[in-house]
């Protein structure tokens, strides 16, 4: 079984895209999870040259949704940008669409939900067409109300299954969902529909914003989630998100190292 390593672009934000490229690829990494602003500066058609070049795959692409209209957008307008990012996707050939639901922008929850749900059949219906595989990713509560309303697996799952579209699936984030003491409990039930995970760490609990330290410094249970995740069978990638106030100081080479070595013991041979 072998699961592609790669690093999300907002690893290494200060950087273009064509820097984030390349050093991915020279520290050994397969793959890289793409931030639309990025792509939109250095252009599409560049970019799949590029990732080309460097043998790079693109594990996702981030992000698109706030549907409830969170951002200031209308319903309308977000559904379309989200139809534009599922073309984009299929053209950066990256095999997910990372999705928001938008924080709950004064609507009662059942509203917020029955709202994301209409968005994501529409949605789902495009990015079936393109062969785009979309993943509706939770954020803990105590750093994402303005970005999602969905908090949990549980209702990620519920969200799911309501909308029944085959390609919908989960990003499945450690540092938003590995700190809920259920979440070991909840691996099997979730494994199926995980199409991307990210690994993200933490000292502690989110308390307003994303606080992320280097992986394995934290009190995340990254190593009993990814193999949980492993010996259910999760072929897809892996994907570090290394962001916050405890790593901006960090040299980028520096974190990227970091990264590559723990991702190695982590996963003792079993990804490339």
């Amino acid at each position: 079984m072998m699961n592609t390593l790669a690093v999300n672009q907002l690893s290494t934000f200060r950087w273009d895209l064509e820097t984030d490229a390349q050093a991915y690829a020279e520290h050994g990494f397969a793959g890289i999870g793409l931030f639309r602003p990025k792509v939109e500066d250095f252009g599409i058609d560049r970019c799949v040259e590029l990732l080309a070049d460097l043998n790079l795959s693109a594990t996702s692409l981030s992000w698109a949704g706030g549907f409830t209209g969170s951002d200031g957008r209308g319903f309308n307008d977000a559904v379309r940008d989200a139809m534009s990012a599922v073309t984009d996707a299929a053209n950066l050939r990256a095999e997910t669409l990372i999705v928001l639901a938008g924080g709950r922008n004064n609507h009662i929850r059942r509203h917020a939900r029955r709202t994301l749900c209409e968005a994501l059949a529409k949605v789902s219906i495009v990015a079936e067409e393109f062969g785009v595989q979309i993943a509706l990713e939770p954020f803990h509560p105590g750093c994402g109300h303005e970005w999602s309303f969905v908090n949990d697996l549980e209702s990620t799952l519920q969200i799911i299954d309501m909308v029944g579209s085959p390609n919908l699936g989960i990003v499945l984030d450690t540092y938003h969902v590995g700190m809920d003491d259920d979440v070991l409990r909840w691996l099997p039930h979730v494994s199926p529909h995980v199409h991307l995970l990210q690994l993200g760490d933490g000292r502690h609990s989110p308390l307003g914003e994303m606080n992320r330290c280097l992986l394995g410094d934290g009190c995340v249970p990254i190593e009993s989630i990814v193999q949980t995740l492993l010996d259910q069978g999760y072929q897809g990638p892996i994907e570090a998100e290394v962001i916050g106030e405890d790593v901006e100081p960090l040299e980028y080479e520096m974190v990227l190292a970091h990264t590559r070595r723990y991702l190695d013991q982590l996963t003792q041979s079993k990804v490339h």
